[in-house]
């Protein structure tokens, strides 16, 4: 969204919506990343939601590399990994290290790229952008890939 404002003056955008209503759930390959949004705070349903979407998509064995999210520790998501009788196998990465994790990149290229100055007038306006930009990125391999070499270069 573009505004204007006198010389001189700093503009002001007035909206009223609270971002901190749409979470996103992401897993990447080498080559893809895959999401799903939820209205809310992620929690263990919401994992397990996103993991049970996520399965059929990628054949075999699928190891899932996670952040220290309360919901991941969840009993409810355990359970749901231990139902998949060794398809799904799980470990976290180190704790205070976002640097190594290759989707905070790809969080943080959406929101200054995809989604710069977006003001949005409604969740369902917040939503759909955001889908929208972030199947753009999914497009482009190459992208993912250099998030993975960030996260690798922070070794």
């Amino acid at each position: 969204m573009r505004t204007w404002a006198q010389r001189g003056h700093t503009p002001v955008l007035q909206y009223h919506f609270n971002w901190n209503l749409l979470s996103v759930a992401a897993g990447m390959s080498w080559w893809q990343f895959y999401f799903r949004l939820y209205p809310g705070t992620l929690r263990a349903p919401q994992v397990s939601d996103f993991l049970t979407h996520l399965l059929p998509q990628l054949p075999g064995k699928l190891l899932v590399l996670w952040d220290r999210l309360p919901g991941h520790k969840a009993r409810l998501t355990q359970d749901f990994v231990a139902a998949q009788r060794g398809r799904l196998l799980t470990d976290y990465l180190p704790a205070y290290a976002p640097e190594l994790n290759p989707v905070e990149y790809l969080w943080g290229y959406w929101k200054k790229h995809a989604l710069p100055n977006f003001c949005p007038r409604d969740f369902g306006q917040l939503s759909y952008h955001a889908r929208c930009a972030l199947r753009r990125m999914r497009r482009r391999p190459r992208l993912v890939r250099a998030f993975w070499k960030q996260a690798e270069l922070s070794l």
